[in-house]
């Protein structure tokens, strides 16, 4: 038998047999550009397009969660239209003639740990939000698929960790929990979880 220990961030228990969620990874390389104002247009057209799933998350969240907690994806638009984001990507395009995808990875490494090194712990949980907003434009770029196969019967989710619109698009009715080797109480995906119809996460 396998035992781990960790810390629970909801007084709750949890029988079942564990289900490893897998997503496919992102692989991102730097490539020279020739036309600029085209890969512009690329990042503002899956930037269009990111917002708009964030929409859709964000009414689901409603639902589920309550006005409060669905925030978080109100939140997440927000990032996505920060100007320092945006200004960030579109001078790394423009100065080293790179593809958007690169600028976008680049960028989101130094806010994730710009909020990383931050003392607040709060703060600190929002390095998590920024490579979610950023994961989420370039698969948009990629046109790759993000969803995760989930089983038909219920199960405890295991992950390395989970951003929070994987959270909220796991289908509440087959999760009994989750299982997380990273993230925090703090955390966005954590405060998802402990109001979602009782059912918690455990990191």
């Amino acid at each position: 038998m396998f035992i781990v220990s960790g810390k629970s961030v909801l007084s709750a228990v949890a029988i079942g047999k564990i289900a490893v969620f897998k997503r496919k990874e992102l692989t991102v390389k730097r490539t020279h550009i020739g036309n600029i104002e085209s890969e512009k247009h690329r990042f503002e057209k899956a930037k269009k397009a990111s917002l708009n799933e964030l929409s859709s998350i964000y009414e689901k969240a409603l639902k589920e969660v309550g006005e409060a907690n669905a925030q978080i994806f109100e939140i997440h638009r927000m990032m996505l239209e920060d100007d320092d984001y945006n200004e960030s990507i579109l001078n790394i395009i423009e100065k080293q003639e790179v593809n958007a995808e690169y600028a976008i990875a680049l960028t989101s490494d130094n806010f994730a740990e710009m909020f990383s090194s931050m003392e607040d712990l709060y703060m600190q949980a929002r390095a998590a939000d920024v490579k979610d907003i950023s994961n989420r434009i370039i698969r948009n770029l990629s046109q790759e698929n993000d969803k995760a196969v989930m089983s038909e019967e219920k199960v405890i989710i295991c992950a390395d960790d989970l951003a929070p619109s994987e959270t909220v698009s796991l289908d509440k009715n087959r999760v009994l929990a989750f299982v997380t080797a990273f993230g925090s109480s703090n955390s966005h995906t954590a405060i998802l979880a402990r109001n979602r119809s009782g059912r918690g996460i455990f990191n």
